[in-house]
Formats: structure tokens, sequence, C-alpha cells
């Protein structure tokens, strides 16, 4: 930005990380405007906007001066001979407002939580960009039923995976393309990518999974947690994973994935082409990972070569020669932050769910709200009787169910632990939310499961 502001340009940033810190000092780049929320001084209310909600608004503050400014014609009826254009409709740009903001794992607050909202109502109506369109397609999800599910698990990988594995302009270009059939032919593009995408990740969780098993095996002092019904075991209190067949370009799914099973802010590395380490890492509630790499960064000032980021995800950057040290004095934060009661994994539920709300229209009324990132969907729990169990695709659990307290011959609940390969007890304390799995035009309620007690 210096260097172009050295030229004559002018430089407009628009923001919703975090500002530097260097030396307790706040240091903004050298821009003509910078329009950050959470930039000091700055008054705006909604402090979770993720970028594409800044550039939203931002679009908004112009479009109102351009109108006090006399840009825009007064009407489509206006005055013949009125050559001045009309005012631009805005609310077309919510569906990718509403797909950004989800797929960027931001706090759902009351404001973002409109801005989803709308987006989809317009995209359940049939009314977004092209590009959304074929995404959806490609996806094999339903438009008139979207959902912020469909963005953050459908939608939002296969514009990623693009700049991930492959050129990431495919995925803009997707977005931005007016053309239905080269949007139809991006996505299908886009859908490839991210079937590419999965096997090199799943490679990695796996080779990251062994490490973390080896490592679970010689650790010595940690605080003790039981995760996912697992035995207590002793896990350090945060993790740093490397390893030279790590692809860089998958390390914050991976990151997400052991941060999920062992509950523990977890940074995964790879060597990126310029030989140093690119590391991604995913964190915990009451861990801040960026504010962490900051303390790092001051007690190691030869360490980290850059970092960045938010609360619950950030990045950085390390020649090989400083990981042990990194991964040393990053453990060190973890322990000083955080305790035993903000390292063991709570599931915070609605409480069991009566018999009669057990159906796909409960499923569809839960469908149609705004769900995510600190605005979780319900999550029920119920004492269960474990009628059979069976493993599908050789790592999912297959369970058919019986409330505690229906008759024996009452019908079935079906229920599938994603991910989940070890056996349940008969009975158990069941956590799931509820979801419609639809087949030869049959709608079937099932339980998704969180966790058993």
């Amino acid at each position: 930005m210096a260097h172009a502001r050295a030229l004559g340009i002018d430089v407009v940033v628009t923001d919703h990380h975090l500002p530097a810190l260097i030396d307790d000092l706040i240091v903004l780049p050298d821009a003509n405007v910078i329009v950050n929320p959470n930039q000091p001084g700055c008054g705006f209310g909604s402090k979770n906007l993720a970028g594409v909600g800044v550039i939203f608004y931002v679009l908004l503050a112009l479009r109102a001066e351009l109108r006090e400014r006399g840009v825009f014609a007064a009407h489509p009826t206006a005055q013949a001979g009125d050559s001045r254009p009309l005012q631009p409709r805005l609310d077309t740009l919510l569906d990718l407002v509403a797909l950004g903001t989800v797929a960027d794992v931001v706090r759902l607050d009351a404001n973002n939580r409109r801005l989803v909202a709308q987006g989809l109502r317009r995209i359940r109506a049939g009314q977004m960009q092209p590009g959304v369109a074929a995404l959806f397609t490609a996806a094999a999800r339903d438009a008139r039923r979207a959902s912020g599910f469909d963005f953050g698990f459908a939608l939002g990988p296969r514009i990623n995976a693009a700049g991930r594995l492959s050129d990431m302009t495919l995925g803009i270009e997707c977005l931005l393309t007016d053309d239905p059939a080269r949007a139809t032919a991006l996505a299908q593009l886009l859908d490839t990518i991210n079937r590419e995408r999965r096997d090199v990740e799943s490679g990695m969780r796996e080779q990251a999974e062994a490490m973390l098993e080896r490592l679970l095996q010689t650790e010595g002092d940690s605080f003790a947690v039981k995760t996912q019904g697992r035995p207590t075991t002793r896990i350090p209190s945060a993790l740093s994973i490397f390893d030279e067949g790590f692809h860089d370009g998958v390390v914050g799914i991976v990151a997400s994935r052991l941060k999920d099973r062992v509950h523990r802010p977890t940074f995964v590395f790879a060597r990126g082409q310029d030989g140093l380490l690119k590391g991604s890492g995913r964190s915990i509630a009451g861990f801040h990972l960026r504010d962490a790499l900051d303390l790092v960064s001051k007690r190691h000032p030869e360490v980290l070569v850059r970092f960045g980021g938010h609360a619950m995800a950030a990045g950085c950057t390390l020649a090989d020669m400083h990981f042990a040290t990194f991964d040393a004095a990053f453990q060190q934060v973890a322990s000083e932050w955080l305790d035993a009661a903000t390292l063991s994994r709570t599931l915070l539920s609605d409480g069991p769910l009566g018999i009669e709300h057990f159906n796909a229209a409960t499923v569809r009324t839960l469908d149609a709200q705004v769900w995510g990132q600190a605005f979780e969907a319900p999550l029920f729990v119920d004492e269960v009787e474990v009628v059979s169990q069976r493993l599908v695709g050789e790592k999912h659990l297959k369970l058919a169910l019986r409330f505690a307290g229906e008759a024996r011959g009452s019908a079935l609940r079906d229920a599938i632990w994603f991910g989940h390969s070890e056996p349940v007890a008969a009975k158990v304390r069941l956590a799931y939310r509820l979801s419609v799995d639809e087949y030869n035009g049959r709608e079937r309620v099932q339980m998704i499961v969180e966790a058993v007690g």
C-alpha cells in the first residue's frame, strides 16, 4: 500500500480482521481510507461482520452518498431527457452476502442473522446469481429448501477447494458470471476439485491422527479430559502438528477436525512453496487464537515471520528450525490461559424432545431458521434403547433406537453417528440433532448423533 501511495494511487481497504499490534501499539497500513468495524474508534455496532458484510455496507453507504449528490434518476418514469442512471438494487447481492457470512464462520449475531435470512429468502424464491444456483445443483442440494448448512458444508467447500488445490479465480468467476452455462461448467469443475480435496484431506487427517496417537502415548503432565465418549486420557493443552507430506491447502480443515476430536487449540503446518512452514489454527471457546500468536511473537520475536486471524481461526508462517520453539511456546500460552473446565468439552442441550415433535414438520421448521457459529441449532438429549447397530461406509455407526418408556411394538427411530465406528451400550443417554433423510421420494426423520453419555 505504501508503494501504491508513493505512485500516487489512492487505496481503500475494507476488512474485518483485528488490526496488528507491534509493541502494544496498533499499526494500520498507509491507506487513504480503511473501513473496518474492528479498528479503533469505529462506532459501527456490528463488530462480527464477515468481509462480505463489510463491503455490502460500504456499497449501501456509497449508494446513499451518490443519491444525496443527485447522481441517480428519481424514478423509472422520470421526465424525458434525464440521462442519469437508476439507483442500483443491492438486495440482488444478498445471496452472496449470506453465503460469505456463513462460509467465513463469523459469529451469527442479530445483524448477521438478518443478512443471512434475507439471502436465504431470495435463494428459496429462485432469486440468486447463476453461480450460486449452479453450485446448489452441483452439490445436489435443493435451493428451494436452502439453509445455512448448505452454505457452510456444500457451497463454501466447493468454492474454497479451488483456492486450496488449484486456482482460486475459478470460484470467483463462478460467483461473478452472468452466463448460466459458464456457471454450470465452473460449478462442475469446482465439484471435481472438491472431491480431490476430500481425498487429500482424508489422507492427511489419518496421518495426523496417527501422529496424535503417538503423542498421547508419550505425553507427560497435561490436563485430563474425556472426548466423544472415549476413556479419559492425558492430552497436551494445545497441539502443533507438522509433516513433510502435508498439503498446505487443507491444513485448516485438518486442524478443525483434530480440534473437534480432542477439544484443544490446534495448529497444523505444511511446507509452502517458499520453503517456510504455513500453519492454520482452530481454537476452542475461551482461547483467543490470534492473541495467543501475538503473545508467542512477543516472547519469541525470532519465531513468527507473520501471523493474523481471529479468536477462533488464525494462521502463521515460520521457518522449520523454529517449529519446536513455537510448539513449546504455544503450549505454554495455552497452559496459562486455559483451565481444566475450559479444556473439558461441553455440549449445551435443549433437553428431551417430545415424541409428538419427532416428525418432518419439526425438521422443516428448524431448517427454515438461521443457525451457525455462536447460534447453534437445537440439540436434544434423550434416554434411548439401542435395538441394533452396524457400520456403514466402514466409519459411520448406524443405529435403530427406541425412546425410553416407549412400548416394545412402537416404531424404531433411525440414527447415525458420522465418523464414529465404536459400538455403544444397549441403553445410553443420546445427544442428537434432527434431519430428514429423503430416498426414492420418501421422507424419513433421522437423528444425527453428537455424543453419548
